[in-house]
């Protein structure tokens, strides 16, 4: 699920540990090459952290320091180069001096700092006129003048070790301690406590999903930084979870609250008010809500701690804020007067499967000057912004009309009634998932596009609304990102174009764009394949398919420039067609498309994967249509164990990692969001019986590989137990490596979990012999 089963899940193949093996001989298909280190070598040259140093100037983001001035990492042959725009002269210069900040930062005790790669992850002009780097999670104070020199922030100031969520004029923080919440003074370090009353799993601001346990605090500033909106969380009678550590002597029992569908009790908020001057608390008067947001299945969809779904005034006297139903069907928008508590209801919308307020982002905008508020809607099929009276609650017109889909709000100016976002399906003729950017007048009108190329497109906007950075792409075509004028998106100056020249010369090839019909035989779908570079169309080919179902994103990460898709052009080096396809049910096309199979996740867009390779081998005769392997992790490890059970004749090979194989053992709002609530039958069947792998488990031919990690704390590894047991029962061979101590991502077993996949394929689908044992290069990613 991209918001975690989701990015994890695409990510989480990534990031793989150390386990413990069972494994058979089974019979390989036929007597094929025997692959040598020098293969395995060949395959490994295309592996990200291989490609991506080879790509130069490639400048996808930048980051605002004010209206005029944006700062951004240009990378070539010599290293990283932070560089600075100026926007009124459109020319570029070094933002800090490399060498100075180096010496200083290592006397200052940072580690491993090069010159040519500092690794810097944020960066500001302090207060005093110092330079504020984040370098390795740690902030440094440098003055970069004479000698130069740089000391640790938190030595200055001795605070405490609990994160905290930083105010608007960025002088305090608020933070978590014993279930309340506390601010400190980014200056002084002095700590105010200003709630009292929480309690353990009772407690304010706190950050648990079930799937997502930290010590953020989940909270909204208020513009001048005097107020905190946030909640106390009650998940006193919550389930707990638990996963134990592997070691000599007694494991170490970890235990947190993880409601799962159909639970009496789970988790709710009350939501509150805190002045922080006067250390004053004010509670909402209404009833708790439920955890769960207009986005993602969690009550923060962030990562900054965030809470997605609040909007303060300017003023600070009034909170807008959305609750939604535990199934994700009902929402009401409210507003709050901070001082009172009192909450009005202004309108609500009602849906039959799931309300969503984006494709990414949480797109509703709250306007007290002009008594309205911008709302995102699906009810045409597509979504659109509509425009809502405050007054009475009721819809004034729509902002935007027509095909496709608004995804991101990026600003919204209420004196010049402006709307600017990033839109996808908007422009005939152009991919479905490329993202353009549009601004449209809050009282309708035909939107104006504002980057105009065939491509996708990261959009990077200053505060005060006058530009933006674009950095356009495709698969094949390397990013140019320009800056250019908010108004009628004309080109102010050049920012960087992408030399793919070093990757060229490694033999790299882009994979290529594929369109194929959907399991009706008339939607289109869309995907990416990859061909060993030394392909001959004389030969035939295994395919593998590498599967992400969604429902929160598709199989294909990206469809911008990317020099590796995981591990998807290695693998086809090994001798495979290795395909991705978004098939129906995935997200960023129309409505209906998304909710293909809502409510029976048991599909998983398993009939779009094997119409689309049957039309495929139609259509390439070099497509091996008795050798079709899939694999996937967390949402896309459920799906291959699927398919290997509801297609036992079709995909003679998986490899399933860390699947959430039975919703009904994965966290609440997961589940609920997209399968709907728990109905339990008379007969004791439910309406989540079509989603359970180990149900269907008993129909296994062909060889399944299913991996987990034994403390994974997203989806807990019973998931794969379930599996296992009713493989067991059904008196089914299959090959099993739980990961011990390891958790949704493999971490430092990365490059052992990847050549045994790659191991898997060569030996089981292809035929072959893998050379023995080959050494992976141990992945930069923590």
């Amino acid at each position: 699920m991209r918001s975690r089963i989701g990015t994890s899940r695409l990510y989480g193949a990534m990031v793989c540990g150390l386990l413990a093996a069972t494994s058979y001989a089974g019979n390989v298909m036929a007597e094929g090459r025997t692959l040598t280190a020098q293969d395995y070598a060949q395959a490994e040259r295309f592996m990200p952290y291989n490609t991506m140093p080879l790509v130069d100037h490639a400048v996808r983001t930048v980051h605002w320091l004010d209206g005029t001035h944006f700062w951004y990492v240009d990378h070539d042959v010599h290293g990283d180069h932070y560089l600075q725009m100026d926007v009124t002269s459109g020319k570029a210069s070094p933002l800090l001096d490399h060498v100075k900040l180096a010496n200083a930062l290592t006397k200052a005790g940072a580690k491993s700092i090069k010159v040519d790669k500092l690794g810097i992850t944020d960066y500001r002009v302090a207060a005093d006129g110092r330079d504020q780097v984040e370098v390795g999670g740690t902030t440094y104070l440098c003055n970069l003048k004479a000698a130069g020199e740089c000391v640790d922030k938190s030595t200055l100031v001795k605070t405490g070790k609990e994160p905290g969520a930083l105010s608007p004029d960025r002088k305090q923080e608020a933070f978590i301690r014993n279930w309340n919440l506390w601010v400190r003074e980014v200056a002084t370090g002095k700590e105010t406590q200003l709630t009292t009353d929480g309690v353990e799993n009772f407690g304010y601001a706190t950050d648990n999903a079930g799937w997502k346990h930290t010590d953020n605090a989940i909270l909204e500033w208020s513009p001048d930084s005097k107020q905190i909106a946030t909640f106390q969380q009650d998940q006193r009678l919550d389930g707990d979870m638990y996963t134990v550590t592997t070691r000599v002597g007694h494991p170490e029992l970890s235990a947190w609250k993880y409601p799962l569908p159909g639970d009496k009790n789970i988790t709710m908020i009350e939501r509150v008010i805190i002045n922080v001057p006067e250390h004053k608390l004010v509670r909402l008067k209404m009833p708790a809500d439920q955890h769960r947001s207009t986005l993602c299945d969690d009550v923060s969809c962030g990562e900054n701690g965030g809470w997605d779904d609040v909007k303060w005034a300017q003023d600070g006297t009034t909170l807008a804020f959305v609750s939604t139903s535990r199934d994700h069907k009902h929402e009401t928008f409210r507003i709050a007067d901070t001082k009172t508590g009192e909450v009005r209801t202004v309108f609500h919308e009602d849906v039959a499967t799931d309300y969503e307020s984006g494709n990414g982002a949480v797109n509703w905008r709250y306007l007290p000057d002009t008594h309205e508020a911008i709302w995102f809607s699906e009810r045409s099929n597509w979504g659109n912004l509509y425009l809502y009276d405050l007054t009475d609650g009721k819809l004034k017109h729509a902002i935007t009309t027509g095909d496709g889909n608004v995804t991101e709000v990026l600003k919204v100016d209420p004196k010049t009634r402006t709307v600017w976002f990033r839109g996808v399906g908007r422009t005939p003729g152009v991919n479905p998932y490329y993202q353009q950017f549009w601004k449209v007048s809050l009282d309708g009108g035909e939107p104006v596009l504002l980057s105009p190329e065939n491509a996708d497109h990261t959009i990077t906007m200053s505060e005060d609304g006058k530009h933006f950075v674009d950095s356009y792409s495709t698969t094949s075509a390397p990013p140019v990102a320009v800056l250019r004028d908010a108004n009628d998106g004309h080109t102010v100056a050049s920012v960087a174009k992408a030399d793919i020249t070093r990757l060229l010369a490694t033999g790299w090839q882009a994979p290529e764009m594929i369109t194929v019909k959907a399991r009706d035989g008339k939607t289109d779908l869309y995907g990416l394949m990859f061909k060993p570079t030394h392909f001959d169309p004389q030969k035939k080919y295994p395919i593998v398919d590498y599967i992400y179902p969604g429902p929160q994103t598709g199989s294909v990460y990206t469809y911008g420039f990317m020099p590796s898709q995981i591990d998807d052009q290695s693998l086809a080096e090994l001798g495979f067609i290795v395909v991705a396809i978004d098939g129906m049910g995935t997200p960023w096309r129309s409505k209906s498309f998304h909710d293909t199979w809502y409510g029976n996740m048991g599909d998983n867009t398993l009939p779009d994967q094997v119409v689309a390779i049957k039309e495929l081998a139609q259509r390439y005769n070099w497509i091996d249509l008795d050798r079709v392997g899939i694999w996937g992790h967390s949402g896309g490890g459920d799906a291959t164990a699927d398919a290997m059970f509801r297609y036992p004749d079709f995909f003679k090979v998986g490899w399933s990692e860390s699947g959430n194989h039975d919703n009904r053992e994965y966290e609440d709002d997961w589940g609920e969001k997209w399968q709907g609530l728990l109905v339990t039958n008379k007969d004791g069947s439910t309406n989540y019986d079509n989603q359970a792998n180990e149900d269907q488990a008993k129909n296994l031919k062909g060889r399944l590989m299913l991996v987990h990690g034994t403390i994974d704390d997203n989806v807990p590894f019973y998931n794969t137990l379930l599996v296992v047991d009713a493989l067991m029962k059904a008196n089914k061979d299959f090959d099993m490596l739980m990961v011990p101590n390891q958790h949704h991502g493999y971490a430092s077993a990365t490059p052992y979990i990847t050549r045994r996949r790659w191991d898997y394929f060569v030996t089981n689908l292809a035929g072959d012999t893998p050379p023995k044992e080959y050494s992976l290069k141990p992945w930069p990613w923590k």
